[in-house]
């Protein structure tokens, strides 16, 4: 018996495409990681948790083990709704669902509004675990392109004007990371953000805004689309995992109640209690603000020791984005093939993601590449600078 042959029609063509994670590709142990996407281990507050989980099960006991968990959950979400009012966005407890990071959301979001027949705009490149979500619903996307202003929402335009001029049918969604996006770093400027806003409304679709890197701006914070829109079109998605622990699995939506009664209805028994209630003992009890003070602080300093070492190692022919916040700089290889040229830099103890992962069809990525300064020391940084910089060298 074949089990798959079981499987439903969507999930069946889902495995068409290619595994998750497929990308990543393996390292040797002593690979200095300029493509590692979070934290660096001293980053993470460790300590602080721990304490967290001990004072959490000394006043609650086993009430954070049910299922039924904690009033701390409550509290977690009241804590989130306080820090999005802080940026111009409030939004009641009925317009906020706490989910296992923001994958989760984006995941809940397309199972809602997406089937088969859906179009959904992406930003081109984008986050590549959101290009894997999307494909799991649908295989029709309008690629939007980046630059180093963010989203050319006059290029957006430009397509709804033509589609709906030839009759075609056009987007449902459009998911868009406006503020220090992954992979560009690239952040939209205010007046693109008030187009997409405009647009949104003229041609008659909904903002899924992921805004996972919005607190980590090293200059001026950037004012989120949500807080934008008047008329209710765009789905906030926030994460805790860049300024706290990936591994708690803290991400929210926040959007219309419609709208989030329709997500926990998909949602049901996928809480988790217990990492719910411990980030909101550890907020309670350290000050989210001073910690987000001290990232930034910490990312814009690594950020310009790889800025510093790519301007003094890298050959002509080399380019790259200046990210104003976030974890990543985008790189161009002029003439070169970054996927073909990752195995040489994992021979020579470096690593980063090629940019074809990043878009779903664009002959141009293949000379992307994108660095993480998040995760690897300075130190680090340095020399693996160093390293892929003659890997690039013997490339050109």
């Amino acid at each position: 018996m074949k089990m798959e042959s079981y499987f439903s029609k969507n999930i069946t063509d889902a495995l068409k495409n290619d595994p998750p994670g497929e990308w990543m590709p393996a390292m040797p142990d002593d690979c200095i990681r300029l493509s590692s996407g979070f934290p660096a281990p001293n980053l993470v507050p460790v300590e602080g948790i721990k304490n967290a989980v001990v004072d959490l099960l000394d006043d609650e006991q086993d009430l954070p083990l049910h299922y039924l968990g904690t009033p701390k959950m409550d509290q977690l979400k009241s804590m989130l709704q306080d820090r999005m009012a802080e940026r111009g966005m409030p939004v009641s407890d009925k317009e906020l669902l706490v989910t296992a990071g923001a994958c989760q959301a984006i995941d809940f979001i397309a199972r809602v509004f997406i089937d088969e027949q859906t179009i959904i705009a992406i930003e081109s490149p984008t986050y590549m675990e959101a290009l894997e979500v999307f494909q799991n619903y649908t295989s029709q996307f309008l690629n939007v392109p980046v630059d180093e202003y963010g989203m050319q929402t006059d290029v957006l335009e430009k397509m709804l004007e033509d589609r709906q001029q030839e009759g075609l049918s056009l987007p449902k969604l459009l998911y868009t990371i406006p503020t220090f996006q992954n992979p560009t770093g690239t952040t939209m400027t205010e007046a693109r953000r008030k187009h997409v806003i405009e647009l949104a409304e003229t041609y008659d679709f909904l903002i899924l805004e992921d805004d996972a890197y919005g607190e980590l701006y090293f200059d001026e914070q950037a004012v989120p689309l949500k807080a934008l829109d008047r008329a209710e079109r765009v789905l906030y998605v926030g994460s805790l995992s860049k300024v706290v622990a990936p591994g708690l699995r803290i991400g929210w939506v926040a959007t219309t109640r419609e709208t989030i009664q329709a997500l926990y209805w998909f949602k049901k028994d996928l809480d988790h209690p217990f990492t719910q209630a411990i980030m909101a003992t550890f907020l309670e009890k350290n000050d989210l603000g001073k910690r987000l003070e001290m990232l930034r602080n910490t990312y814009q300093a690594r950020r310009n020791v790889l800025l510093s070492a790519l301007k003094e190692q890298m050959p002509d022919g080399v380019s790259w984005y200046v990210p104003e916040g976030g974890y990543f700089i985008w790189i161009k290889v002029s003439g070169v093939d970054t996927s073909l040229m990752l195995d040489q830099a994992l021979d020579a103890g470096v690593s980063y993601v090629p940019g074809k992962y990043f878009f779903l069809e664009n002959q141009e990525s293949i000379e992307w590449l994108r660095l993480s300064f998040s995760y690897a020391s300075e130190e680090d940084m340095i020399e693996g600078v160093r390293k892929l910089s003659k890997v690039v060298k013997e490339s050109l």
